[in-house]
């Protein structure tokens, strides 16, 4: 798990052909007023999905990870909590090879605060509870590449 400010993340270059991909691209486009929708960056290996949803209770929230991919979320408007846990101490409930998607289920190890400017890189090794409202629901855009780590 990687929790930097988006001006600062290409100090990770290196860690992978398509993670740097992703890096460049938040050097050289801005989020602020890309619309909800796909968006590719290079093909399936680096992708970007703009989201807007309401914030929810944990309770209702889906707790995931990806074997194939790392996520680099990060708030357009709005802010949510996102829970990450090392995929070490959650239990796999399911997995759906083809969309590369665990549901897991367990403790949340971290509470990460995510407003904009920030970015969140979860990795396979991060099981990730999306969504988290503070006191109460309130309205998000995200926006969340997605990179093949392998």
């Amino acid at each position: 798990m990687i929790y930097t400010e988006i001006s600062n993340i290409g100090h990770y270059r290196g860690m992978g052909e398509y993670l740097d991909k992703a890096f460049d691209y938040l050097a050289t486009h801005s989020l602020a007023d890309v619309e909800a929708g796909h968006y590719e960056i290079d093909g399936k290996k680096v992708y970007l999905n703009v989201l807007e949803y309401e914030t929810i209770a944990e309770e209702e929230a889906f707790f995931e990870a990806h074997g194939k991919y790392a996520d680099i979320h990060m708030a357009v408007e709005g802010e949510e909590l996102v829970g990450v846990s090392d995929m070490a101490r959650v239990s796999v409930k399911t997995f759906d090879e083809g969309a590369d998607l665990y549901e897991v289920e367990g403790p949340v190890e971290h509470y990460i605060r995510l407003v904009p400017g920030k970015a969140l890189v979860v990795l396979p090794e991060d099981a990730h509870k999306l969504k988290l409202m503070g006191k109460n629901p309130a309205p998000v855009k995200k926006a969340v590449i997605k990179v093949f780590v392998g």
